[in-house]
């Protein structure tokens, strides 16, 4: 295969460690301390999780661990969309491995969760390993969104463990892949079965994170990478002064991307989906807020600016959120006979006494493009597909709308063109960045360690990110006191809490003081292309996130 020049040289960084991590395998050891509690809803959740729930945080010390230098069988899978470090994680898997004990095994299951269920898998090797080291991706074994919930699907999940002779699974994956894990540690454990569960934290959406999981793995490439390419846009606004840019960024429900994002490159306008929510703010005044903006500028002759649109946002909008949850419950319930309507008119007529009044109104008076978008299947987990709808498009029609309003009266003279963008896959696959680098490494090592120690249902942690990387804190998190229960497919499930973008946090803070002055002004900063080589200030900062929520 032919590789560019940077791909060979990726090859060859070895990802840093915490110090703890470096030394002897022999002398690393766990301590544990009191038994944890679920965020909310404990007495559901330990009732679902009875062999699982309480267990203590677990922390890698210096010390003695026989079990260390075990043989394991360990199976891993990479579950959901694609993060930046996916294979470093695997990598960490593989090295701690082998040098627990050489005749160890790790083996890939194909294509997510489904290779477990159909027993599809490859032996990783030194070859194979060595070949995707420090790249982006999850291409090394594929991954998929297969969910194990069913009778079925567990009792698969348990033939192959056994058949596989397995001491362990680790599902790397976000928070739905890591309830996923949760349930399979208990059900493996009802079974008597010796098979572990891990999990690893991956996202890019930043939205698995707590006091113990600083950062999903993936968000600081991505959020890097797409701000290059808005600085670089931005520099084109600049330049030819004529453009209104709007860009939607990937995120799901969290909005940290697009607030990590506009703490990076200064927008005129970066919108904030919890702030929507939490303020109650409708699709009419956020237009507003948009076209207050394009006023002053054009006021300035600024024909041109920039505006950050994070991907769930129509999703926290109160009359949208209403309309969205209402056809969520309608279609879990009744998809089938909506999916028989022939035609789009039917469709609407079909739904017209299913919908509450208000829902009803707003999803007719909605373009037919968009409505449509709202009607398409839903995720695996019972989500309406959020990159699927054109959010900025439908945005840029609205303000348009607004803008001949306010020329007829006179409020404004400028010119308006815009340009819409969605940047989601471009940022999912990319090389990580150092920090991403080190830390997947550093968080698939610790799920050896954890594994080797004997636990279960724990998630890989690794802390202190805004130190350099010997001074990181590796561990494991009782997987269950992240949970909650919430409503999906109409009826409550255990899941891991989404974490949304905190407005009384710094990071918010930071961008709402600066809010007015980016509207009116143009304050772009350039971040650049993310650099591998050089100081470490270039090279191995986090994200401005990070460095805010810790400072």
């Amino acid at each position: 295969m032919e590789i560019s020049a940077l791909q060979r040289e990726r090859y060859k960084y070895q990802p840093k460690l915490p110090a703890i991590l470096s030394q002897s395998i022999e002398d690393v050891a766990l301590s544990f301390g009191k038994p944890t509690k679920s965020i909310a809803d404990s007495d559901a959740l330990a009732e679902l999780f009875k062999l699982s729930y309480g267990k203590p945080i677990a922390s890698i010390v210096k010390g003695k661990n026989e079990k260390i230098n075990q043989p394991l069988i360990v199976g891993v899978i990479l579950s959901g969309g694609q993060a930046p470090g996916g294979h470093n994680v695997i990598a960490g898997i593989y090295d701690g491995l082998k040098k627990g004990n050489k005749s160890s095994v790790l083996l890939g299951f194909l294509g997510g969760p489904g290779g477990m269920l159909e027993d599809r898998a490859v032996e990783i090797t030194d070859t194979i390993i060595d070949e995707y080291r420090n790249t982006g991706g999850f291409d090394i074994i594929g991954s998929g969104r297969t969910k194990i919930e069913t009778p079925e699907q567990f009792a698969a999940a348990l033939t192959t463990a056994k058949k596989r002779n397995l001491d362990a699974v680790v599902v790397i994956g976000g928070d739905d892949s890591n309830t996923n894990a949760a349930l399979l540690a208990e059900y493996f454990t009802a079974q008597n079965l010796k098979t572990r569960v891990i999990g690893c934290p991956k996202t890019i959406d930043g939205d698995l994170k707590n006091e113990y999981i600083e950062a999903s793995f993936g968000f600081d490439t991505a959020a890097k990478t797409y701000s290059e390419l808005i600085g670089n846009i931005e520099r084109d606004a600049a330049s030819a002064r004529k453009y209104w840019h709007f860009i939607k960024l990937m995120g799901r429900s969290a909005s940290h991307i697009t607030l990590e994002c506009g703490l990076q490159t200064r927008p005129n306008v970066c919108l904030i989906s919890e702030e929507v929510e939490a303020k109650n703010i409708s699709m009419v005044q956020i237009v507003e807020q948009i076209c207050s903006s394009i006023v002053k500028r054009a006021a300035n002759k600024d024909n041109f600016g920039v505006v950050l649109i994070p991907e769930g946002l129509i999703e926290f909008v109160p009359e949208m959120k209403k309309l969205i949850e209402e056809l969520n419950d309608i279609m879990a319930d009744h998809g089938d006979e909506l999916t028989e309507k022939t035609g789009f008119a039917d469709q609407i007529s079909w739904l017209n006494s299913r919908l509450s009044g208000e829902s009803n109104t707003l999803f007719t008076a909605l373009p037919p493009e968009i409505a449509r978008q709202l009607l398409a299947d839903r995720d695996p987990h019972g989500n309406v597909q959020v990159s699927r709808i054109d959010t900025e498009k439908l945005l840029i029609g609205m303000v348009e709308e607004k803008l001949k309003e306010l020329k007829k009266t006179g409020m404004y003279n400028g010119k308006f063109s815009a340009l819409a963008h969605f940047f989601g896959y471009e940022g999912r696959s990319a090389f990580p960045s150092n920090f991403d680098a080190d830390y997947c490494y550093s968080l698939g090592f610790t799920a050896f360690v954890l594994i080797a120690s004997g636990l279960t249902g724990y998630i890989s942690s690794v802390r202190n990110l805004t130190a350099p990387a010997d001074k990181w804190t590796p561990g494991g998190i009782p997987l269950t006191m992240m949970m909650n229960m919430e409503r999906r497919h109409g009826s409550a499930k255990p899941v891991i809490k989404k974490a949304l973008v905190e407005l009384e946090g710094k990071p918010f803070k930071a961008l709402a003081e600066n809010r007015e002055k980016w509207a009116e002004n143009t304050c772009y900063r350039f971040p650049g292309a993310i650099q591998y080589y050089g100081p470490s200030d270039v090279c191995d900062q986090p994200t401005k996130t990070l460095i805010l929520e810790h400072s």
